[in-house]
């Protein structure tokens, strides 16, 4: 049994960081009812390197974070519509949405109301700055966080200046600690039989995400300066040439510098490291690194990285996504996992699930990724609707 069964989640959400916490909650073992307005669904339906699926609403971008969700289309722009979701709220534990501003609560389903219809239901709401503050109102991507939050500056080189973290980290970043933030909100309540608002900032996210660098500059009153892939104190902690490409070495600390320099034969050099200061080992790292740097290029980067790593020196040839899905290592652990046969010719036959396994009921995927309005018809059902009211309802525009 999956820790989440017998949970409901509505997932009012579009685009990642939303869609991705109900699908972390999913794969739990929830079930997510996904609510997406039939005239205006998820944009990521229409997002994604496989133009034939994008034209059926069945993108990548959407599939990415679906599976295991049921889906439903709802106007809640009318009665009939907001009478369903109404009915919903009362059958479920959790309600996610990520509307902009009140657009929900204006229709009738912010927190009060909902909480009104099902004091139990446990609320998250994700913005782009979080529902206090100057930029409240304010629209969000990524992009726009990595640029306000710092994480853009952080990143890069000081010849580049900022650059932009390529995968939406931000957004993944968002929906994981939305998806905490429920899991311990369905825990408290528990223990209090009280449900609960959440209120979920992606800005926030990100400085979570950088806790290091932010403690570094509340400190200082100074921001870190970026320096790529090349540590200006550590010569250990830095991309290096190899004979076929590039290296990521992490020996940050004394003795891991000094176990990769006793791997390249360099015993003196090591036994230095390892008498100098932690306070004083960034005056070492120009030499270190030149040293470094000339060994590297006599042996490949997988060479380097086995050798390492049989050293106790963390390294590891710099990777595509695609190498390091086909790496043993990925295909021993259950982070990639398929939902059912590939839906569509070109669309994906695994999907990414959770960074962690448990001894049992760890998380899986029980359906792929549901098309749009899929499960309109089951779902009503359960509520107690006959065929005949949904005829009806689909004839009104309601669902």
């Amino acid at each position: 049994m999956r820790p989440l069964e017998g949970y409901r989640v509505l997932d009012l959400t579009h685009v990642l960081a939303g869609p991705f916490c109900s699908y972390q909650l999913a794969v739990l073992g929830a079930d997510v009812i996904k609510i997406e307005p039939p005239d205006n669904p998820d944009m990521t339906r229409e997002e994604g390197l496989v133009p034939e699926l994008n034209r059926q609403g069945y993108g990548i971008y959407f599939q990415s974070q679906s599976a295991g969700k049921r889906a439903i289309t709802l106007n809640l722009k009318t009665e009939e519509g907001r009478e369903i979701l109404s009915r919903l709220i009362e059958t479920a534990d959790v309600l996610v949405q990520n509307y902009a501003g009140d657009a929900l609560a204006e229709m009738g389903f912010g927190y009060e109301k909902a909480a009104a219809i099902n004091p139990r239901l446990v609320y998250c709401q994700l913005t782009g700055f979080g529902r206090t503050g100057p930029k409240a109102t304010h629209p969000a991507y990524d992009v726009v966080i990595q640029a306000f939050s710092g994480l853009m500056a952080a990143n890069g080189t000081p010849e580049s200046g900022p650059v932009r973290v390529g995968p939406p980290m931000v957004d993944y970043g968002t929906g994981a600690q939305a998806a905490l933030a429920i899991s311990a909100a369905l825990l408290q309540r528990e223990r209090t039989g009280k449900g609960q608002y959440i209120d979920v900032a992606m800005l926030d996210a990100a400085l979570m995400l950088m806790s290091a660098h932010v403690i570094d500059t509340v400190t200082t009153g100074h921001a870190p300066k970026p320096y790529g892939n090349a540590h200006p104190n550590y010569a250990g902690y830095r991309t290096y040439e190899t004979a076929d490409g590039l290296l990521m070495i992490g020996a940050w600390t004394n003795k891991q510098l000094a176990n990769l320099l006793r791997a390249l034969g360099e015993t003196a050099r090591a036994e230095k490291v390892l008498e100098t200061p932690r306070s004083q080992i960034g005056a070492l790292a120009a030499e270190n690194a030149d040293c470094i740097a000339a060994h590297m290029k006599t042996k490949t980067a997988d060479d380097w990285e086995h050798l390492l790593n049989e050293a106790h020196v963390p390294a590891s040839r710099v990777r595509t996504i695609d190498e390091a899905l086909a790496h043993d290592q990925v295909k021993s652990r259950r982070v990639m996992q398929t939902a059912g046969d590939a839906p569509l010719p070109g669309g994906p036959s695994r999907f990414p699930v959770a960074a962690f396994t448990y001894a049992h009921g760890s998380p899986s995927l029980d359906r792929p990724p549901p098309r749009l309005s899929e499960h309109t018809a089951q779902v009503l059902g359960e509520l107690g609707y006959d065929e005949t009211r949904i005829a009806v309802l689909r004839h009104a525009g309601a669902v």
